[in-house]
């Protein structure tokens, strides 16, 4: 059974597509998502200065409605791409904080879902505590490697830079609310920058079964790399991103690289505001040739992903709301860099 997309369109304006018995559907074009994705200006991004992951991420937290998750189903994407620690991977405090401040809201249920780039999923996870943390919290954990067909859609590569369109995870769109916890890191292997959006590529399948197509390879391969990585994200609705800015990598990456520490955490609910401020954040500490030239939302990540609707379209439709005095002077800064260079 496939979906028509009028019928998807409207199935996406109520932010789930729901439970879908088809292994797979088509969906629409970006040139339809464009134009019904109704983006919201100005996108606010929290913003917080402190040491305390914990007590940062619990008072960046307050400042969204959590109590619209009750009875809810959530899906939870944090970055898990190898088993290397913080920050190349999500801080397991990050993690729990999050969790249990959904818990407090009596969520339905949350799923954890993933799948590694550097390393066998279910290794990195494993090595790293996830499993642990999630059987204490109980949580689900969904290691997308191991995912039958049936729990796969094919997305179309109409209008994208994908040669065979991709699959997204089935239980993406079986939730009602999705949230994203990323790291701030640069990308030696094409990607320049993983943030937000970068971070979407851990929910695309390697391959599916039946099928001997490496769609990583193609990815990694392709001159249009950072435009593929945008377009993933026209196709799932992200409700929440928290961006652990406590450490960072402002060369190297993913998995390592020089260390920096500016001791924030972002929040918003929109993957290109939140990627534009962390480039801001990278440009501030010195970063790679590839991060630090031309315009902030010229950087391709950005640029595909504001054109084809995922979030804001330039610098101007970003505003920053610091959480205390501290903060403040935080903000200031990275709105100077927003102002002069995005």
């Amino acid at each position: 059974m496939k979906i028509g997309r009028r019928r998807l369109i409207a199935l996406s304006a109520l932010g789930t597509v729901g439970a879908l018995a088809s292994a797979y559907f088509t969906v629409m074009s970006l040139r339809e998502m464009k134009a019904n994705k109704g983006v919201v200006r100005p996108a606010e991004v929290y913003v917080i200065k402190t040491v305390d992951r914990v007590d940062g991420v619990e008072r960046i937290l307050s400042k969204f409605d959590l109590s619209d998750y009750r009875g809810r189903k959530v899906f939870l994407k944090a970055n898990f791409n190898s088993a290397d620690p913080y920050p190349a991977s999500t801080h397991l405090d990050t993690l729990r904080t999050i969790i249990t401040a959904l818990k407090s809201q009596e969520v339905n249920e949350v799923i954890i879902g993933e799948r590694s780039g550097m390393g066998d999923t279910r290794m990195v996870l494993e090595r790293l505590g996830v499993f642990e943390l999630a059987a204490k919290a109980g949580v689900k954990v969904e290691v997308l490697n191991d995912n039958p067909l049936s729990r796969w859609v094919k997305v179309e590569p109409d209008g994208t830079h994908w040669l065979r369109g991709f699959y997204l995870p089935k239980s993406l769109f079986e939730v009602d609310r999705v949230i994203q916890t990323c790291c701030l890191k640069t990308h030696r292997f094409g990607g320049h920058f993983t943030m937000s959006l970068k971070n979407s590529v851990g929910l695309v399948a390697k391959n599916v079964p039946g099928e001997i197509y490496d769609y990583m390879v193609e990815l990694h391969t392709s001159p249009y790399q950072r435009l593929m990585i945008a377009e993933i994200n026209a196709f799932y609705k992200t409700d929440l991103v928290i961006l652990d800015a406590l450490s960072g990598f402002a060369t190297g990456g993913p998995e390592s690289g020089r260390l920096i520490q500016p001791n924030l955490i972002l929040a918003s609910a929109d993957r290109v505001a939140i990627d534009a401020v962390g480039a801001a954040i990278l440009r501030r500490f010195g970063s790679t040739p590839d991060v630090m030239k031309g315009r902030i939302f010229e950087l391709e990540q950005i640029r595909r992903a504001a054109e084809i609707g995922v979030g804001v379209g330039s610098a101007d439709d970003i505003k920053l709301i610091p959480l205390d005095e501290k903060s403040r002077e935080e903000v200031e800064w990275i709105e100077e860099v927003l102002q002069k260079q995005g």
